[in-house]
């Protein structure tokens, strides 16, 4: 009998893909499974634990290559606490960075009404700064549903583009 997770196992049971399991395996996130005679990989019951925190530092914004970092210093016996910690505060002090932008973004967006720009004036603009293109212009959609739209049946440009459809 065949002690540990065969992958299929390890997969139903902890919500993981084999694709993503073996992507953790490349990495070094996953230990190294035995094999049975047929070749099969086999995992210890442990690695069930080990992809519960994969899974919570994932959603936590932690890389897989923090990860493996972060596995590679428990498994040299160090206690990595210090260093997730670290990870984190700089996490929240990017999260918090990001917030201020699309606060600022969001407060300034009547401001860019009629403007044109490549994609969207509202995100090109930086800080209040007008927008002074010279290259291909369009106006911005009014919503993300209607950009995905597309007509046969759309005037062109002399340019031969599609103009943007406003609603």
């Amino acid at each position: 009998m065949v002690e540990g997770l065969r992958v299929g196992e390890l997969s139903t049971k902890s919500g993981v893909g084999r694709k993503a399991l073996r992507l953790y395996e490349a990495r070094r996130i996953l230990p190294t499974p035995h094999r049975t005679p047929a070749g099969y990989r086999v995992y210890p019951q442990e690695t069930l634990d080990l992809l519960m925190f994969v899974a919570r530092a994932r959603r936590l914004g932690l890389t897989l290559a923090e990860i493996a970092h972060i596995v590679a210093l428990r498994r040299a016996g160090s206690p990595p606490c210090v260093h997730v910690r670290g990870l984190l505060e700089q996490k929240a002090a990017d999260l918090t960075a990001m917030l201020r932008e699309l606060r600022r973004t969001l407060k300034t967006w009547g401001a860019a009404d009629g403007l044109t720009a490549t994609i969207c004036p509202h995100i090109e603009r930086k800080g209040g700064d007008t927008i002074t293109w010279t290259g291909l212009r369009s106006l911005s959609a009014r919503t993300a549903s209607t950009a995905r739209k597309s007509s046969s049946k759309a005037a062109k440009f002399e340019s031969g583009r599609t103009p943007t459809r406003r609603f």
